[in-house]
């Protein structure tokens, strides 16, 4: 399992990717192996807002159905174009291919509320106890 130092993650298995005020946002490897073989997609339509907590899309795989948590708030500025076609690049390819969103960040002080790779490591270790 990949857990990529320089992110951040949240509770809900989402990895975050910023650079200047645009955060890139994917399911983490973890997330990814919990759902499955992706086999669905939703993403929401750029220029639309997200909020942090509020779902913003679904993800479906050959034994689930999950919502797509946002871990910040923010401003829909690119969509992933090839995952409604091919949903399984998540699988193979999570922190680079794999991306769903980018947004211009809204909140900048929402990415202090994440936690880093080690604190999302400890986060699975106790869930599987």
């Amino acid at each position: 399992m990949e857990i990529p130092e320089g992110l951040k993650y949240s509770k809900q298995h989402h990895w975050v990717a910023t650079e200047d005020s645009v955060a890139t946002i994917g399911v983490t490897d973890y997330g990814q192996q919990q759902l499955g073989e992706m086999v669905y997609v939703e993403l929401p339509d750029v220029g639309e807002k997200i909020s942090k907590d509020d779902p913003f899309g679904v993800i479906e795989s050959v034994t689930a159905v999950a919502d797509l948590y946002a871990p910040i708030t923010g401003t829909v500025l690119e969509v992933n174009q090839e995952l409604p076609q091919s949903p399984e690049i998540i699988n193979e390819d999570p922190y680079g291919d794999g991306w769903l969103i980018k947004i211009e960040v809204g909140d900048a002080a929402e990415l202090n509320e994440l936690m880093d790779s080690d604190q999302y490591e400890e986060m699975i270790e106790a869930d599987r106890d």
